[in-house]
């Protein structure tokens, strides 16, 4: 009998590398460097035709061979050489180029999907190393064989769950199934709610990023479904689960709920937009965001306030901008009672156009307001349409100006007197009569 001297998968490995120590290994790579070329020059041109310059693209990305695009142009050009290289000469190189691509395709698409889905979110960073890790592990156990026979350990390692028998592969065949459909699902829901949104303004921003909310949770729901059927669960066993859900969000999550639909008829009924400028319990702002739970309200000086949608639908809220983007605003000043009110007027109404903000059209007004205890009271008022520029400063300027013309036309700004009285019983012995004076004592 023949003596066995290795493996066949050690023998495989040694054919491999004694293929790459041939001159023909030169014509793979030379059509390998053809095809990068090849994939280059049609991504490119296509990138120019199409003037896909977002650098949150997927396929495009911030440059040519950054999208999933040029990885994938390259793997069908490179499955094409390939066929055509093996009707002459014996593939090495290509046996390790094509699954190298394999898993650039791959962690491309994860990592710009996810990128794109959750722009701002810290756990995407961990999750694309865990996928990249993964994809090249997966290739490094492929060319060198052992892919086969590591799926075949893990397929014998198996439990038993009620009827049903487990195994390893299973599971992570269901996995690496399920986590492909959320990608897909996500990449859809980002291309939808990137084309609703691509240059839009006003009004119509609001009701397409309902639009938007409403197709990504939906596609994540279909995707959730056939994630679970490919892992191999029974969805008629959800019946149950999904009965106690509806059960938990009726009692224990009623506010939740309440919030989410909230947030849905606010984005149709464009009650309440992204940019508007509104009131809600005492905090004033401009609208920055609508998402599903919540309104992000940012102040003039820069604190943010999210609100529960449902405050926006149950309470008075005050849309300073719904019909009109201009905002009155006012300032109060005291003048002495012998001042020349035509005068004041006249200087008070100039003083508020020093600020460029205001509008000449229509144009402060400067009316008396009230006779107060220590003088008259004038209101100036004065209208603006960027309010979210703030309005401190703003007052400051015209206050500043005020101050400067009265001062320099000498009329008086009062500060607050009073007289205190003193009765003849409430005076003092006879002995401190002469340090206490009974006549009337202004006091400032």
């Amino acid at each position: 009998m023949p003596v066995q001297t290795g493996s066949p998968m050690l023998d495989d490995v040694q054919q491999w590398f004694g293929a790459f120590a041939k001159t023909t290994v030169l014509i793979e790579l030379g059509a390998l460097a053809v095809c990068v070329a090849l994939a280059w020059l049609m991504v490119s041109a296509l990138r120019r035709a199409l003037h896909r310059d977002e650098p949150r693209s997927i396929l495009f990305g911030r440059k040519v061979v950054d999208g999933v695009l040029f990885p994938l142009t390259l793997l069908g050009l490179g499955y094409v050489a390939r066929s055509v290289l093996a009707l002459w000469v014996p593939l090495a190189a290509f046996k390790v180029v094509i699954p190298v691509l394999i898993s650039l395709v791959v962690i491309r698409v994860g990592v710009k999907v996810l990128q794109a889905a959750y722009p701002q979110s810290g756990w995407v960073r961990p999750i694309e190393r865990t996928i990249s890790w993964l994809a090249w592990l997966v290739m490094v156990l492929w060319v060198t064989g052992l892919l086969p026979l590591v799926l075949e350990q893990l397929d014998e390692i198996t439990w038993k769950v009620g009827t049903t028998t487990l195994s390893v592969r299973t599971m992570i065949e269901g996995f690496v199934t399920a986590c492909a459909v959320l990608i897909v699902a996500l990449w859809i829901s980002s291309s939808i709610e990137s084309r609703l949104l691509r240059s839009v303004t006003g009004s119509e921003l609001s009701v397409r990023k309902a639009f938007s909310n409403a197709a990504r949770a939906l596609l994540m729901f279909l995707g959730l479904i056939l994630a679970l059927s490919a892992v191999g669960i029974d969805l008629t066993a959800l019946s149950v689960l999904g009965g106690a859900v509806g059960v938990g969000i009726g009692f224990g999550l009623q506010k939740l709920a309440a919030n989410y639909v909230s947030g849905f008829v606010i984005l149709a009924e464009r009650s309440v937009r992204i940019g508007d400028n509104v009131r809600v319990d005492g905090f004033e702002g401009r609208i920055t965001d609508i998402t599903g739970r919540y309104t992000v309200i940012r102040s003039g000086v820069g604190r943010e306030s999210i609100v529960p949608n449902e405050m926006l639908i149950t309470q008075r809220v005050e849309n300073l901008s719904l019909a009109d983007p201009r905002v009155w605003l006012s300032t109060v000043v005291s003048v002495g009672y012998d001042s020349d009110v035509d005068l004041v007027i006249r200087l008070l109404g100039e003083a508020a156009l020093v600020n460029p903000r205001v509008l000449r059209e229509p144009g402060p007004a400067v009316s008396l307001s009230a006779f107060g205890a220590d003088g008259l009271e004038f209101t100036v008022g004065f209208w603006i349409t960027d309010p979210e520029n703030g309005v401190l400063g703003l007052r400051s300027d015209i206050n500043r100006a005020i101050l400067a013309a009265l001062r320099a036309h000498r009329i008086d700004i009062p500060y607050p007197q009073r007289v205190v009285h003193l009765r003849p019983q409430d005076l003092p012995a006879s002995g401190e009569a002469g340090r206490a004076s009974p006549s009337p004592a202004p006091v400032a």
